[in-house]
């Protein structure tokens, strides 16, 4: 194409500064000099193209020579409202970095400071002001094929508490993992923040707290936003996929039980910790030996996740052939209050299934020793309860004392991999929440696995959409975290780790995906015909970041 010589081509309408400032198509200094000619763009950048390859690395150093994670966190933030093709493209190619910047722990950090950094809107806001308004605010997103949503309500953020809309930084981060993961096209994700107010009283006085400053919406106006929600986006986004996240418990179980048999939705706090940790349980037999019902779980903490994982792990003993109740009575709970017992007069709802007959206990130490578990799984949000005497009389009690402690960001966690081999001999088969670094005990070295959300919900949801299923079960979270354990190598548990390194977790993804749409086609749940090649068609939805060339050959 001669100098000169301007082509009208315009990419969806757009050319010029507005292309440059549209985060999906704006390519930098990687557009070409045909593509600066025929789009506008001569001026407007400087004079030198770049590879994608050459933007990655000025990305990598950018971010390498920051020292806090906050700051990466915002620098990655950024990156993503400028050119989202480039960061899918670092984030993709740098999995191990970058997951624990855009989620835990440094989400973490992300969300008790948003009001404080935050820079330009991404997602959308649903105030409880705006009851009887929330179909005509979903039409104000720009884009129409949505296929995942995440909402929060912002109560129970990790383990951190009421940040109210600061945390919108959950669905933000948990999207950008749909895509990062399992190739799920930026453009079908839609984070929503359902804004209800906050009893942080904290934010309540911040000036700059972006949220509405009120106290918590309860009862029924905050059931009739959440069904006008539903039903907004079942209306506009027939295909979408509604995934709750970091609910409180009073909200997260009951809207589980709501609209799990009315809407394609799941809650990865309940469902997807129980998936994962399933996947993590079943890794770790093959060190600890045994089936599932050869052992004994004892949980720190009796939310939601704590919960989706008992639920989980009797699925997996029901699919042994143990009877239900005799399922049930394998997972012992303590929560705030002590061992949960049919006793006690305080329990919730959902302690219901899981409170034996049992003499009441006050104290998790003396509960491990009195229940004698082969497994201590830690969800209670409070650091370091499993202490050096809980870890010592897992470790004398059992061979290979099973020891999860999932409560994130990491300063949240009951017990570090350092404190887990040293105080178990090295024997310890542990998992945590958040990433941990190698701990070398005599001699040895341990690689310890993240029993991480981001193995399973975002081939859960690649799964859901290859097969358009218009229900998300249980069952498919059973045969998400059967396939999740399978791609654990005899390699990553001769080093501890019970889940793949997180650089094959597109391949994870795609595993996931085939099992969770095989239940859906099985099933009949979806009216879709089963492809000749269904792993082939799930491949063919997953989105790749590589630059294409906007302006055609002559």
């Amino acid at each position: 194409m001669p100098y000169g010589y301007h082509l009208h081509l315009h990419v969806n309408g757009k050319r010029g500064v507005d292309l440059l400032h549209d985060p999906m198509l704006n390519k930098g200094t990687a557009f070409t000099e045909r593509e600066r000619d025929a789009l506008g763009l001569r001026g407007l950048l400087p004079p030198r193209v770049s590879t994608q390859e050459q933007q990655v690395s000025r990305v990598l150093e950018n971010i390498r020579r920051k020292t806090s994670v906050i700051e990466k966190y915002i620098y990655l933030a950024a990156l993503q409202d400028r050119q989202e093709n480039l960061f899918y493209r670092v984030v993709m190619d740098n999995l191990e970095e970058m997951i624990p910047i855009i989620y835990t722990p440094g989400v973490g950090q992300g969300c008790v400071e948003f009001g404080h950094i935050f820079r330009r809107p991404r997602g959308l806001y649903v105030s409880f002001r705006n009851r009887g308004r929330v179909r005509e605010i979903l039409t104000n997103w720009p884009y129409h094929d949505i296929r995942i949503v995440v909402v929060t309500d912002g109560e129970r953020i990790l383990g951190l508490g009421d940040l109210g809309a600061n945390g919108m930084g959950i669905p933000i981060g948990k999207l950008s993992l749909y895509t990062a993961c399992a190739g799920i096209h930026p453009t079908q994700c839609m984070p929503v923040m359902l804004d209800c107010g906050t009893n942080n009283e904290t934010l309540l006085n911040d000036p700059l707290y972006i949220g509405d400053p009120s106290p918590r919406l309860r009862g029924e106006a905050y059931d009739e936003l959440v069904e006008e929600f539903f039903a907004a986006v079942q209306q506009i986004f027939p295909k979408a996929c509604i995934q709750l996240e970091d609910f409180g418990n009073a909200n997260a179980f009951r809207l589980l039980q709501r609209y799990k048999d009315r809407a394609c939705m799941f809650d990865d706090d309940i469902q997807g910790t129980g998936g994962v940790t399933l996947a993590g349980l079943y890794s770790a037999l093959r060190l600890a030996s045994g089936r599932l019902s050869d052992h004994k779980f004892l949980f720190l903490g009796a939310g939601e996740a704590g919960i989706g994982i008992g639920d989980m792990i009797v699925t997996g003993l029901m699919a042994e052939g143990m009877p239900e109740p005799e399922a049930r009575r394998k997972c012992w709970y303590v929560d705030i209050n002590g061992l949960v017992v049919k006793s006690r007069s305080d329990l919730a709802e959902h302690h219901g299934p899981f409170a034996h007959d049992h003499a009441f206990i006050a104290d998790f130490r003396q509960a491990v020793e009195t229940i004698r578990p082969t497994a201590i799984i830690g969800v209670c949000g409070k650091p370091r309860l499993f202490t050096r005497p809980v870890v010592e009389a897992m470790a004398r009690i059992n061979r290979r004392p099973i020891i999860f402690a999932l409560s994130n960001p990491t300063s949240k966690s009951e017990c570090t991999a350092e404190e887990a081999y040293a105080w178990s001999e090295g024997r310890a088969v542990f998992a945590s929440g958040s990433p941990f670094p190698p701990v070398t005990y005599e001699g040895r070295t341990f690689s310890p696995g993240q029993s991480n959300n981001a193995y399973l919900f975002p081939g859960v949801g690649l799964g859901v959409i290859a097969s358009e299923s218009p229900r998300v079960t249980d069952e498919m979270f059973f045969a998400a975290a059967k396939a999740l354990a399978d791609t654990a190598t005899e390699e990553d548990r001769a080093v501890g780790r019970l889940f793949p390194r997180l650089d094959r977790i597109r391949e994870v993804s795609i595993a996931i995906a085939f099992a969770v749409a095989e239940v859906a086609f099985r099933r009949g749940l979806t009216k879709m015909n089963r492809p000749a090649d269904l792993m082939k068609h799930i491949r063919t939805q997953m989105y790749d970041p590589t630059n294409v060339e906007y302006v055609p050959t002559p």
